[in-house]
Protein backbone atom coordinates (compact mmCIF):
# COMPACT_ATOMS: atom_id res chain seq x y z
CA UNK A 1 0.00 0.00 0.00
CA UNK A 2 1.44 3.42 -1.05
CA UNK A 3 1.84 5.26 2.22
CA UNK A 4 0.45 8.61 1.03
CA UNK A 5 -3.53 9.43 -0.42
CA UNK A 6 -4.52 11.99 -2.44
CA UNK A 7 -7.85 13.96 -1.55
CA UNK A 8 -9.30 12.74 -4.55
CA UNK A 9 -8.76 9.35 -3.65
CA UNK A 10 -9.77 9.95 -0.60
CA UNK A 11 -12.80 11.48 -1.40
CA UNK A 12 -13.50 8.63 -4.00
CA UNK A 13 -12.54 5.89 -0.75
CA UNK A 14 -15.08 7.82 1.52
CA UNK A 15 -18.02 7.57 -1.11
CA UNK A 16 -17.65 3.68 -1.36
CA UNK A 17 -18.84 0.71 0.32
CA UNK A 18 -15.45 0.06 2.34
CA UNK A 19 -14.84 3.84 3.47
CA UNK A 20 -11.03 4.01 5.53
CA UNK A 21 -11.07 4.98 8.65
CA UNK A 22 -10.31 8.57 9.62
CA UNK A 23 -7.94 10.18 12.25
CA UNK A 24 -7.65 13.50 12.59
CA UNK A 25 -4.27 14.11 14.77
CA UNK A 26 -4.04 17.87 14.36
CA UNK A 27 -1.24 19.44 16.97
CA UNK A 28 1.33 21.24 17.61
CA UNK A 29 4.54 21.52 19.80
CA UNK A 30 3.97 23.19 22.78
CA UNK A 31 -0.05 23.91 22.05
CA UNK A 32 -2.84 24.14 22.32
CA UNK A 33 -4.04 20.98 21.97
CA UNK A 34 -6.08 19.90 18.89
CA UNK A 35 -9.16 18.98 20.16
CA UNK A 36 -10.86 22.30 20.25
CA UNK A 37 -9.86 22.48 16.53
CA UNK A 38 -10.83 19.66 15.91
CA UNK A 39 -14.63 19.83 17.18
CA UNK A 40 -14.86 23.03 15.19
CA UNK A 41 -14.55 20.89 12.44
CA UNK A 42 -13.42 17.84 10.64
CA UNK A 43 -13.49 15.45 7.85
CA UNK A 44 -16.90 13.52 8.01
CA UNK A 45 -15.77 10.90 10.37
CA UNK A 46 -12.97 11.46 11.87
CA UNK A 47 -11.77 10.66 15.05
CA UNK A 48 -9.11 12.78 17.11
CA UNK A 49 -6.26 11.18 18.53
CA UNK A 50 -4.30 13.27 20.84
CA UNK A 51 -0.45 13.02 20.04
CA UNK A 52 0.97 13.66 23.40
CA UNK A 53 -1.49 11.77 25.75
CA UNK A 54 -2.09 8.57 23.05
CA UNK A 55 0.54 8.43 20.53
CA UNK A 56 3.49 9.29 22.91
CA UNK A 57 4.08 8.32 26.40
CA UNK A 58 5.22 10.50 29.33
CA UNK A 59 8.50 12.81 28.66
CA UNK A 60 11.78 10.76 29.34
CA UNK A 61 9.87 7.64 29.57
CA UNK A 62 12.80 5.73 29.44
CA UNK A 63 15.64 4.35 26.99
CA UNK A 64 13.35 1.45 26.19
CA UNK A 65 10.71 3.57 24.85
CA UNK A 66 12.77 6.60 23.91
CA UNK A 67 13.96 8.56 26.41
CA UNK A 68 13.19 12.35 25.20
CA UNK A 69 10.21 14.40 24.65
CA UNK A 70 7.71 12.22 22.86
CA UNK A 71 9.06 8.41 23.52
CA UNK A 72 6.53 5.20 22.55
CA UNK A 73 3.21 5.27 24.10
CA UNK A 74 2.16 3.19 26.90
CA UNK A 75 1.28 0.27 24.09
CA UNK A 76 -2.46 -0.38 26.36
CA UNK A 77 -2.86 3.22 25.96
CA UNK A 78 -2.66 2.80 22.41
CA UNK A 79 -4.29 0.10 21.63
CA UNK A 80 -7.57 1.62 23.42
CA UNK A 81 -7.14 5.11 21.19
CA UNK A 82 -6.69 3.07 18.00
CA UNK A 83 -10.22 0.27 18.96
CA UNK A 84 -11.78 3.69 19.85
CA UNK A 85 -11.50 5.14 16.69
CA UNK A 86 -12.50 1.87 14.92
CA UNK A 87 -9.57 0.34 13.95
CA UNK A 88 -9.31 -3.31 13.02
CA UNK A 89 -7.68 -5.84 11.15
CA UNK A 90 -7.84 -5.55 7.61
CA UNK A 91 -9.41 -2.10 7.64
CA UNK A 92 -7.55 0.73 5.57
CA UNK A 93 -6.74 3.65 7.89
CA UNK A 94 -5.79 7.10 6.61
CA UNK A 95 -4.37 9.72 9.60
CA UNK A 96 -4.84 13.34 8.53
CA UNK A 97 -3.39 17.28 10.41
CA UNK A 98 -3.75 20.56 9.93
CA UNK A 99 -0.74 20.50 6.94
CA UNK A 100 2.38 20.34 8.03
CA UNK A 101 2.02 16.23 8.30
CA UNK A 102 4.30 15.75 11.25
CA UNK A 103 1.49 14.66 13.51
CA UNK A 104 0.04 12.40 10.87
CA UNK A 105 3.51 10.82 10.27
CA UNK A 106 3.89 10.30 13.35
CA UNK A 107 0.16 8.43 13.62
CA UNK A 108 1.80 6.41 10.56
CA UNK A 109 4.51 5.25 11.99
CA UNK A 110 3.18 3.92 14.92
CA UNK A 111 0.68 2.05 13.07
CA UNK A 112 3.17 0.60 10.74
CA UNK A 113 5.46 0.00 13.68
CA UNK A 114 2.48 -1.69 15.43
CA UNK A 115 2.04 -4.25 12.88
CA UNK A 116 -0.90 -2.23 11.27
CA UNK A 117 -0.01 -1.80 7.63
CA UNK A 118 -3.11 -0.54 6.23
CA UNK A 119 -2.88 3.14 6.63
CA UNK A 120 -1.82 6.10 4.84
CA UNK A 121 -1.18 9.96 5.68
CA UNK A 122 -3.60 12.34 3.40
CA UNK A 123 -1.31 14.43 1.29
CA UNK A 124 -1.53 18.12 2.34
CA UNK A 125 -3.66 17.33 4.98
CA UNK A 126 -6.76 19.63 6.19
CA UNK A 127 -5.89 22.66 4.02
CA UNK A 128 -5.76 20.14 1.08
CA UNK A 129 -9.35 18.87 1.69
CA UNK A 130 -10.59 22.37 1.96
CA UNK A 131 -8.86 23.77 -1.36
CA UNK A 132 -10.72 20.90 -3.39
CA UNK A 133 -13.97 22.45 -2.25
CA UNK A 134 -14.76 19.64 0.43
CA UNK A 135 -16.74 20.10 3.34
CA UNK A 136 -16.03 20.07 7.16
CA UNK A 137 -18.39 18.08 9.54
CA UNK A 138 -18.88 18.77 13.41
CA UNK A 139 -20.54 15.90 14.33
CA UNK A 140 -18.47 13.99 16.57
CA UNK A 141 -18.83 10.31 15.47
CA UNK A 142 -18.63 7.09 17.88
CA UNK A 143 -17.60 4.34 15.35
CA UNK A 144 -17.89 0.48 16.33
CA UNK A 145 -14.72 -0.34 18.49
CA UNK A 146 -12.11 -1.82 16.75
CA UNK A 147 -10.46 -5.07 16.69
CA UNK A 148 -6.96 -3.45 16.67
CA UNK A 149 -4.24 -6.17 18.41
CA UNK A 150 -0.71 -4.50 18.00
CA UNK A 151 2.45 -6.49 17.06
CA UNK A 152 4.99 -4.61 18.01
CA UNK A 153 8.56 -4.64 15.81
CA UNK A 154 7.13 -3.91 12.37
CA UNK A 155 9.50 -1.12 11.65
CA UNK A 156 12.34 -1.21 12.98
CA UNK A 157 13.91 1.03 15.92
CA UNK A 158 17.01 3.36 16.76
CA UNK A 159 18.17 3.33 20.32
CA UNK A 160 20.67 5.92 21.37
CA UNK A 161 24.09 3.67 20.65
CA UNK A 162 22.20 2.35 17.61
CA UNK A 163 22.36 5.82 16.22
CA UNK A 164 25.84 6.04 16.83
CA UNK A 165 27.02 3.49 15.06
CA UNK A 166 24.43 4.09 12.52
CA UNK A 167 25.90 7.33 11.73
CA UNK A 168 30.08 5.87 11.39
CA UNK A 169 28.53 2.85 9.05
CA UNK A 170 25.38 3.99 7.16
CA UNK A 171 23.10 6.88 6.91
CA UNK A 172 21.58 8.67 9.19
CA UNK A 173 19.68 11.64 8.54
CA UNK A 174 18.79 14.63 11.41
CA UNK A 175 15.33 16.17 10.12
CA UNK A 176 15.86 18.91 11.93
CA UNK A 177 15.71 22.86 10.56
CA UNK A 178 19.83 23.20 9.60
CA UNK A 179 20.20 26.13 12.01
CA UNK A 180 19.10 23.82 15.07
CA UNK A 181 21.82 21.15 13.43
CA UNK A 182 24.82 23.72 12.86
CA UNK A 183 23.98 24.70 16.77
CA UNK A 184 23.15 27.99 15.60
CA UNK A 185 20.58 28.17 18.21
CA UNK A 186 18.57 25.93 20.17
CA UNK A 187 14.97 26.60 21.41
CA UNK A 188 13.95 23.37 23.09
CA UNK A 189 16.62 20.84 24.08
CA UNK A 190 19.72 21.50 26.42
CA UNK A 191 22.36 22.04 23.61
CA UNK A 192 22.14 22.43 19.94
CA UNK A 193 24.12 20.70 17.35
CA UNK A 194 23.88 17.25 15.61
CA UNK A 195 24.74 13.52 16.41
CA UNK A 196 28.34 13.29 15.31
CA UNK A 197 28.30 11.66 11.83
CA UNK A 198 25.01 12.43 11.07
CA UNK A 199 23.70 14.40 7.63
CA UNK A 200 21.33 17.53 7.98
CA UNK A 201 18.17 16.93 5.69
CA UNK A 202 15.50 19.06 6.91
CA UNK A 203 11.93 17.40 6.78
CA UNK A 204 10.29 20.53 5.40
CA UNK A 205 12.95 19.89 2.21
CA UNK A 206 10.25 16.80 1.39
CA UNK A 207 7.63 19.31 0.82
CA UNK A 208 5.97 21.26 -1.88
CA UNK A 209 5.26 25.23 -1.51
CA UNK A 210 1.90 23.96 -1.48
CA UNK A 211 2.32 21.20 1.68
CA UNK A 212 2.29 18.66 -0.86
CA UNK A 213 5.05 16.13 -0.61
CA UNK A 214 7.70 16.08 -3.50
CA UNK A 215 6.94 13.63 -6.47
CA UNK A 216 8.52 10.07 -5.76
CA UNK A 217 11.32 10.40 -7.85
CA UNK A 218 12.27 14.05 -6.65
CA UNK A 219 12.22 12.56 -3.17
CA UNK A 220 14.28 9.68 -4.04
CA UNK A 221 16.95 12.02 -6.04
CA UNK A 222 16.97 14.37 -2.78
CA UNK A 223 17.78 11.68 -0.48
CA UNK A 224 20.24 9.28 -2.94
CA UNK A 225 22.20 12.68 -2.67
CA UNK A 226 22.46 12.25 0.86
CA UNK A 227 23.63 8.56 0.21
CA UNK A 228 20.15 7.27 1.38
CA UNK A 229 19.35 4.53 -1.24
CA UNK A 230 17.26 1.22 -0.86
CA UNK A 231 20.47 -0.51 -0.33
CA UNK A 232 22.00 1.56 1.79
CA UNK A 233 21.91 1.60 6.13
CA UNK A 234 19.49 4.50 6.93
CA UNK A 235 18.43 5.95 10.12
CA UNK A 236 16.42 8.69 11.01
CA UNK A 237 16.13 11.29 14.11
CA UNK A 238 14.90 14.64 15.08
CA UNK A 239 13.60 16.92 17.79
CA UNK A 240 11.33 14.43 19.65
CA UNK A 241 10.46 11.65 16.90
CA UNK A 242 7.97 13.64 15.17
CA UNK A 243 9.01 14.89 12.59
CA UNK A 244 11.24 12.45 12.25
CA UNK A 245 8.59 10.13 11.93
CA UNK A 246 7.58 12.39 8.54
CA UNK A 247 11.14 11.80 7.01
CA UNK A 248 10.85 7.63 7.42
CA UNK A 249 7.06 8.80 5.45
CA UNK A 250 9.32 10.61 3.09
CA UNK A 251 12.09 7.99 2.71
CA UNK A 252 9.15 5.35 1.96
CA UNK A 253 7.44 7.22 -0.72
CA UNK A 254 11.08 7.31 -2.29
CA UNK A 255 11.41 3.53 -1.62
CA UNK A 256 13.94 3.77 1.15
CA UNK A 257 12.88 1.41 4.26
CA UNK A 258 14.62 3.77 7.53
CA UNK A 259 14.67 3.08 10.82
CA UNK A 260 13.70 5.73 13.49
CA UNK A 261 15.31 6.87 16.42
CA UNK A 262 12.36 7.67 18.52
CA UNK A 263 14.26 8.94 21.26
CA UNK A 264 16.01 11.72 18.94
CA UNK A 265 17.96 15.14 19.89
CA UNK A 266 15.86 15.45 23.26
CA UNK A 267 17.25 12.44 24.52
CA UNK A 268 21.03 11.92 22.88
CA UNK A 269 21.36 15.77 24.33
CA UNK A 270 19.91 15.30 27.61
CA UNK A 271 23.13 13.12 28.41
CA UNK A 272 26.15 15.76 28.61
CA UNK A 273 28.45 12.53 28.05
CA UNK A 274 27.24 11.76 24.44
CA UNK A 275 29.79 13.59 21.87
CA UNK A 276 27.78 17.17 19.85
CA UNK A 277 29.06 18.07 16.61
CA UNK A 278 28.76 21.41 15.51
CA UNK A 279 28.29 23.58 12.47
CA UNK A 280 27.33 22.33 8.99
CA UNK A 281 29.44 19.30 8.42
CA UNK A 282 28.61 15.94 10.04
CA UNK A 283 31.80 16.23 12.15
Amino acid sequence: MHPIITVAELANELSGPSAPVLLDVRWQHGGPPGRPEYEAGHLPGAVYVDLDSELAGAPGAGAGAGGGRHPLPDLEVFTAAMRRAGVGAGRDVVVYDGGLGWAAARAWWLLRWAGHDRVRVLDGGLPAWLAAGHDLAKDIPAPAPGDFTPAPGALPLLSAADAATLARRGVLLDARAAERYRGDVEPIDRVGGHIPGALSAPTVDNLAADGHFLPPDALALRFADLGAIADAEVGVYCGSGVSGAHEVLALAVAGVPAALYVGSWSEWSSDPDRPVATGPQPG
